[in-house]
């Protein structure tokens, strides 16, 4: 059998994030303020976050030095091992080589450390106490609970309620780590309390719990700043240690991917693992495929809408161009709280637009199909979120079968499953479903954009 596992010691850890902005093919658009839709200052920024974050949000520098006590924290888990999953690969009868990049071994056992603990970092050298933030699956809530108690700052996570009560552990984890932990809606801030007057069974989306954290941050007089796990440039760009990692285990494996996959709800994830292969493509002249694959059920990039809207519900956080359902969507229960947001993050949003990055929206079923199926072959029972694209790896794979070509296929495994046993409980008993989100909704939450002058 063929080596499966390619491992880099510490010695390769990346001493640099890479930047797409550097790089972008197209011309970056401006974030405005949400109340006079001007391009946002560094002033009405720093309410929020500090000013290295700022700068790192909007440098065009092509890499951007890793300080060392955040690379000394990264040590404890990374690099991280690039797998190949020989034994899918013979489930599937597939000429395709799979390999997948396991983010799962993170302390939190998810990607989301990556950049939780430089926001943290940050955050602490420039001074702040505390930060605010919200979480939709818990795995950013947690990982940025671990990181804020590592440099001893307090935490408040706003939890999306629906994930709230279907995912306890991860709240848990959350207060383990010394971090309050609130449903959201909640009734602590006062756009939580006005959407709970007009709707007590408010289940809570991502652009609320944003609006809550955000509305925490701005009226504390300082004492708070706020941070998130996605969407934003310097988020991404903390990731981007994942595919830094895998091209260089692609050179050991002695293969380079024909397809990069990732699942996509904010960004994140997706941007660590494919952005560097993107740079390849953009500035070495290769030809990888790279596709983000997103639930059928929150359908961002293939069916939103690529404008000007609001980062959150209340229409409080900056406005910036993306592919988006409209800031007021509501998504439905599903399981895979981490990709429900109703925006794409700006760059990738801007890189499917140009055709650097394909979409694809996959159904819940299928979706925890290929969880199952991934589980069964490799042992790893994967995040709900991962799944969707272990289901577009699969799909390839299949296509290579009968086309009769190998095809060199890569993934990120954004994170484990451990605390989502609900969820999986719910598709072996048959009670899942497949939901397609009308594009009707899509249609009428546009009339509420924000009016953008060309």
């Amino acid at each position: 059998m063929s080596q499966h596992k390619f491992l880099l010691d510490e010695s390769q850890l990346p001493k640099a994030w890479y930047n797409i902005n550097a790089d972008m093919p197209v011309p970056l658009t401006p974030v405005l303020h949400p109340g006079t839709l001007e391009p946002v200052t560094p002033d009405f920024l720093s309410v929020l976050f500090p000013m290295s974050l700022i700068m790192q949000e909007v440098s065009t520098d092509r890499y951007i030095e890793i300080p060392e006590p955040i690379r000394e924290i990264y040590r404890l888990w990374r690099p991280t091992p690039l797998v190949r999953a020989i034994r899918l690969e013979q489930m599937l009868d597939t000429p395709a080589h799979i390999y997948f990049k396991n983010e799962s071994v993170s302390p939190v056992g998810s990607h989301k450390p990556n950049t939780a603990v430089p926001q943290a970092w940050f955050n602490k050298e420039a001074g702040t106490k505390a930060l605010t933030t919200e979480t939709g699956a818990g795995q950013w809530g947690s990982a940025l609970a671990m990181a804020c108690n590592m440099f001893g700052m307090d935490l408040e996570v706003y939890q999306v309620k629906v994930s709230y009560h279907q995912k306890p552990y991860r709240r848990i984890i959350m207060e383990q780590f010394g971090a309050k932990v609130y449903a959201s809606p909640s009734d602590r801030t006062q756009y939580g309390r006005a959407l709970l007057a007009a709707n007590p069974d408010n289940q809570g989306s991502l652009g609320i719990a944003i609006s809550e954290a955000v509305e925490v941050a701005a009226t504390s007089g300082g004492a708070k700043k706020y941070s998130l796990g996605s969407v934003l440039g310097h988020v991404l760009m903390h990731q981007t240690v994942i595919g830094q990692e895998a091209l260089l285990q692609m050179e050991l494996a002695g293969e380079y991917p024909d397809v990069v996959i990732g699942c996509a709800g904010g960004g994140s994830n997706f941007a660590g693992f494919a952005f560097p292969f993107v740079r390849e493509n953009l500035k070495e002249g290769k030809r990888t495929r790279i596709i983000a694959a997103e639930p059928a059920s929150c359908p961002t990039l293939t069916q939103g809408t690529y404008t000007f809207d609001y980062g959150d519900s209340a229409k409080m956080a900056p406005i910036v161009k993306m592919h988006t359902l409209g800031h007021g969507f509501m998504p439905p229960g599903i399981h895979a709280g981490g990709l429900r947001y109703h925006g794409m993050a700006p760059s990738i949003s801007a890189l499917v637009d140009h055709g650097d990055i394909e979409a694809r929206a996959v159904g819940q079923l299928g979706t925890f199909e290929a969880g199952v199926m991934f589980a069964r072959a490799e042992g790893i029972i994967p995040a709900p979120e991962s799944s969707h694209a272990i289901r577009v790896a699969i799909d390839e794979a299949l296509a290579a079968k009968r086309d009769g070509v190998k095809k060199v296929i890569a993934f990120n495994l954004s994170g484990h499953g451990h605390f989502d046993m609900t969820a999986y409980a719910d598709y072996m008993a048959g009670k899942l479903q497949d939901y397609a989100y009308p594009a009707e909704l899509v249609q009428t939450a546009m009339a509420d954009l924000p009016q953008i002058n060309a």
